[in-house]
């Protein structure tokens, strides 16, 4: 049987029971502990730095893969096992948090448009389509909800809004963010669910007025939206649910880093080649 020896210093009635299991000499095995480490144990120690380094800049939300694609980006050779191995004996593992209840939906909208999107969610350049949403996020205060506006080609969160309340404002400032940012040249589809907020006339006036083509998910169908949907769990599960808000502003500034210090800079997604968004649409930018 083969075992696999880790070099630690542990209290001499362990020393005596694991000797005794494993049928070896104790003088042999601090002699063992004495022996500088080989090639392979120096290079398991550096990556299980790297490692460590990557999982807490990430929040300690990224798992292997992702912390894999961390190491290789620094110019490290090893398998997606290896690290693997080295993050669980080190007691490192992605982070997330509860899951929410199901909810209900409400009486019939008043204006919907045509589904453009069809779940085609890949867009060949950027200011294509974007999709929007709402969530909302608990603190001791009340309820703050977030409102985003994503880029469908880089996964970019280019506007947000927070609000202590649900109201028109709330779409309409991250919708205002959005378009300051990026200063569309051609027509922008506008993505987003049948959420009362979406159907009513004063968002469908504010589309026409900036050139924007509402598209609006099936009625109860998150599959539909599923870029924004995705957003939010991430958000939730690698943020929101691992920390407890006193006040509105604590949620805001946190949600804030996230975004904007996280998620757009940093973070690599699978869509983008395990690209941040921004990495993302730099290369694009640079290929053109």
């Amino acid at each position: 049987m083969k075992y696999a020896f880790i070099k630690v210093n542990a209290p001499i009635f362990k020393v005596r029971s694991m000797c005794r299991v494993l049928r070896v000499n104790r003088s042999g095995y601090y002699s063992w502990l004495k022996q500088p480490l080989g090639k392979r144990a120096r290079q398991s120690r550096h990556l299980t730095g790297l490692i460590k380094q990557s999982w807490l800049e990430s929040g300690c939300v990224y798992g292997y893969r992702k912390i894999h694609h961390y190491l290789i980006d620094l110019g490290n050779r090893c398998s997606p096992n290896r690290v693997a191995r080295l993050a669980q004996v080190a007691g490192i593992k992605a982070q997330v948090g509860y899951k929410r209840k199901t909810g209900k939906y409400g009486g019939k909208p008043a204006i919907v448009a045509t589904n453009h999107l069809q779940q085609n969610f890949d867009m060949s350049s950027p200011d294509q389509a974007w999709v929007t949403d709402i969530t909302y996020i608990k603190t001791h205060e009340g309820w703050l909800y977030l409102s985003v506006v994503i880029d469908l080609f880089s996964r970019r969160v280019i506007g947000w809004s927070m609000q202590p309340r649900m109201q028109m404002d709330l779409v309409l400032s991250s919708l205002l963010m959005a378009l300051w940012r990026r200063k569309p040249s051609s027509k922008v589809i506008i993505h987003s669910d049948q959420g009362s907020q979406f159907t009513g006339h004063e968002w469908q006036e504010f589309l026409k007025l900036h050139n924007l083509e509402a598209s609006m998910s099936r009625r109860g169908n998150c599959y539909d939206n599923a870029v924004a949907e995705s957003f939010f769990h991430l958000l939730k599960t690698e943020r929101i649910r691992r920390k407890t808000y006193v006040t509105r502003e604590k949620a805001r500034q946190d949600i804030f880093d996230y975004i904007e210090m996280f998620y757009n800079p940093k973070r690599k997604h699978g869509n983008n080649n395990m690209l941040s968004p921004i990495d993302f649409e730099q290369q694009h930018n640079w290929k053109q």
